[in-house]
């Protein structure tokens, strides 16, 4: 529910049912994911997640997970995942890390898998930490977390209406107390909409993360994906409703992440991504 006059949103989410039981899928888990390119839980219905999470690893399909908030079952999801995207303030609460740079570099500590953490912060752009080895490329040094992450964000240009990313080289990043980690961070801008232009932001994190989704299926580099995602984002808080502001394949506000698709991806544009539903006893191929 949206007020236009407040500029606030109300969800009322109402949970499927019967919902997917563990049960429902334990028989038939390799024919779901068989062609998916890419496993997305939403980290609701945990126990019938880690199952599909578990043939997944099996099979090395990569795992995106959505923390949005501590739920059961999610660290044993997070332990599978290649990726994640995160809320704001799930990486604090769940690392109990002083900072956001410094809770990222706890992450990734925690969980070897984890390739990278993505936090989208809405209007003030998302921020990511990637993991290095070194050997993929020279480390330029040892650098304190927070002060890299000032560092990037005092190189935003504010005349710059698109998103813009901003990436730091390979380095040791260093956070006190919790250990280094050799990698690197990005620092990304939202598109600056002008506020008669907003409509309804309902939906906005989904179209982020499902912008994330294609674009590591189509082997976009970090650069040019979170831009690419918020763009997606943005694109769908100017209409009423989650969906109907996306943008198309071919909507030119995507031509320029899209001009060299990689061969990874159909001619169409579509991947496959397999998803355990969290309100029916289904999963669908998109």
């Amino acid at each position: 529910m949206v007020d236009q006059s407040t500029r606030t949103r109300t969800c009322i989410f109402t949970p499927g049912f019967p919902l997917m039981e563990p049960a429902d899928v334990s028989s038939d888990l390799k024919s779901a994911l068989k062609g998916a390119n890419l496993v997305f839980f939403d980290a609701r219905n945990t126990d019938t997640a880690i199952l599909f999470g578990q043939e997944a690893a099996k099979q090395n399909i990569p795992i995106l997970l959505d923390a949005e908030r501590k739920r059961p079952g999610l660290d044993r999801l997070l332990d599978l995942s290649d990726y994640v995207v995160c809320s704001a303030k799930f990486p604090q609460v769940w690392t109990e890390a002083p900072s956001l740079p410094s809770a990222l570099i706890s992450m990734l500590l925690i969980l070897p898998k984890l390739k990278f953490a993505i936090v989208p912060l809405g209007e003030h752009g998302s921020l990511m930490r990637e993991r290095s080895s070194e050997a993929e490329s020279p480390l330029v040094g040892e650098e304190d977390a927070d002060s890299l992450f000032h560092s990037l964000k005092q190189e935003i240009d504010d005349s710059v209406a698109i998103p813009m990313c901003i990436p730091s080289k390979v380095v040791k990043l260093k956070a006190n107390g919790i250990g280094t980690l050799t990698g690197r961070l990005f620092v990304c801008t939202a598109e600056r909409i002008p506020p008669s232009e907003v409509v309804d932001t309902t939906g906005a994190g989904d179209a982020f993360i499902g912008a994330v989704l294609y674009a590591l299926c189509t082997n976009m580099p970090p650069e040019t994906m979170l831009p690419f995602a918020a763009t997606v984002a943005a694109a769908g808080c100017k209409e009423l409703g989650a969906r109907t502001g996306l943008p198309h394949w071919t909507d030119p506000c995507l031509a320029s992440f899209l001009e060299q698709p990689s061969n990874s991806v159909k001619s169409n544009g579509e991947s496959h991504v397999t998803v355990t539903s969290s309100s029916s006893r289904h999963g669908i191929d998109i």
